[in-house]
């Protein structure tokens, strides 16, 4: 007997109504985006390797899908290492391509290669799947969408301001009031690095300080030991982990802290801009947060720092997460090009949404009515005006079997179509229709022009 075929771990197969409840949240993620003034773009799923690697740390590297040459690609692969087994070094001889693992990279790269036909400041958005070699569990998956939205070309903090603001309005218009869209700043970072006399290891400093929420106070102290930061200089940053108080109580705390570090104090200046100006505009549900522990791993983050916590009634990782990247397009040849994105994790979204029950009913309504089929004569009948209602925009079809009228009725009963449409001999002759409400079992014989407007 053939073994059950099965998908890799970390990936998903989706429903109808799955499919149906992830384009809702996408379409509204997209309209907010276009109301925002951001253009579409899409990029391949796959970028050269040397694209990618390098860009998102150690431990993004690590997490990235490496796609094996085509052909013979042992052929080329160097002896040596593939006789030490140093499957580090051998990668880069037996593959030359990666999955993207985020859309950011691929579009910093998209905006070099294309920067004589770009616009700028350029407002792009991207909805796209991305992958990642991660362990699998609640929340995090190895296949997943992104839905990102860049701004590049301009310097300009309203930017951020307007980041937050495009956050409030997607979560409020699907209803999912009461996000925590929390804030910090890679300048604050390097400047409490400073403060301390830990400059060297500012990455190990902020992998670790992103971790507070994870693995606590202590699991944070010991990594930071293991990476060679100091306990005086761990002492020093003691007031980070009870930080608290009102966003401008915050901000004068960290004005005092980073009194000698001028980037630090940039950091600071470029906090209070962002939060006063949130402030004055206000926000719809959302609720921003100034937290100084926030550092996200990845690199190429030089200003301010996004993360969005799903309300506190849902047990849920981050939803969204961006920042400032003012030298990411460095890395492929073009200098001062700052830019600043954010992104919605469009898996967890669906989850929180679905948990709080927040989808509304008529998401996963497809078909509007079912013609009931007694024949080829009949069907003709049927389909003739199933033509022109699917003219006028609205979801019909014909059961393709003339089966047991139970059969029929059963089938849109399990596909929660709301009514039946009965078309037989006598219907013919009148030239008119029997609709059938599904839920309450009423039915009314229409004419065409009746049948049309009572399912618009």
């Amino acid at each position: 007997m053939a073994s059950k075929p099965s998908i890799p771990k970390g990936t998903r197969d989706f429903s109808p109504t799955e499919v149906a409840k992830r384009q809702y949240i996408m379409q509204i993620i997209k309209s907010n985006f276009e109301k925002f003034g951001f253009q579409p773009i899409e990029t391949p799923s796959f970028e050269n390797s040397d694209t990618l690697m390098g860009k998102y740390g150690e431990e993004g590297d690590r997490l990235i899908f490496k796609i094996l040459n085509s052909g013979d690609y042992l052929a080329k692969a160097n002896a040596t290492h593939l006789e030490s087994k140093d499957s580090t070094k051998l990668t880069a001889s037996i593959s030359e391509k990666a999955l993207r693992y985020d859309l950011t990279v691929p579009f910093a790269r998209y905006v070099v290669q294309h920067q004589n036909d770009i616009e700028f400041p350029f407002k792009r958005y991207q909805i796209q799947p991305v992958w990642r070699a991660d362990r699998p569990q609640k929340g995090r998956f190895r296949e997943f969408f992104q839905c990102d939205a860049d701004v590049v070309g301009s310097t300009s903090l309203w930017q951020e301001v307007e980041l937050v603001q495009l956050y409030d309005s997607v979560f409020t218009t699907l209803g999912l009031n009461g996000v925590t869209i929390k804030i910090n700043n890679r300048k604050i970072l390097s400047g409490i690095a400073e403060v301390i006399g830990a400059s060297d290891k500012l990455i190990d400093f902020t992998v670790a300080l992103d971790k507070l929420d994870k693995i606590g106070e202590d699991g944070v102290k010991k990594e930071m030991i293991e990476k060679g930061i100091t306990a005086d200089a761990i002492e020093k940053v003691q007031p980070l982990f009870q930080f608290t108080g009102t966003i401008s109580e915050k901000i004068e705390q960290l004005s005092q802290l980073l009194a000698s570090s001028d980037e630090g104090m940039k950091g600071v200046a470029e906090l209070r801009f962002i939060c006063d100006n949130v402030a004055k505009l206000n926000l719809a549900t959302a609720i921003l947060d100034l937290d100084v522990t926030l550092a996200r791993g990845l690199n190429y983050y030089t200003g301010a720092i996004f993360e969005v916590a799903a309300p506190k009634t849902v047990a849920m990782g981050s939803i969204g997460g961006g920042g400032r990247y003012d030298d990411l397009t460095g890395i492929f040849g073009l200098k001062n090009m700052s830019g600043v994105g954010i992104s919605f994790g469009l898996d967890r979204i669906y989850l929180v949404v679905e948990e709080l029950n927040l989808f509304p009913e008529t998401v996963t309504v497809s078909t509007k009515a079912l013609f009931i089929n007694y024949g080829d004569t009949e069907a003709l009948y049927a389909m003739q005006a199933i033509k022109d209602l699917r003219a006028a925009g609205i979801k019909v079809e014909l059961y393709p079997d003339s089966a047991k009228m139970a059969k029929q009725f059963q089938h849109a009963d399990r596909r929660n179509i709301p009514f039946a449409v009965i078309a037989g001999e006598k219907e013919i002759e009148a030239n008119n229709y029997a609709l059938k409400n599904l839920s309450t079992g009423e039915q009314v014989q229409v004419s065409f022009e009746e049948l049309k407007a009572k399912l618009l």
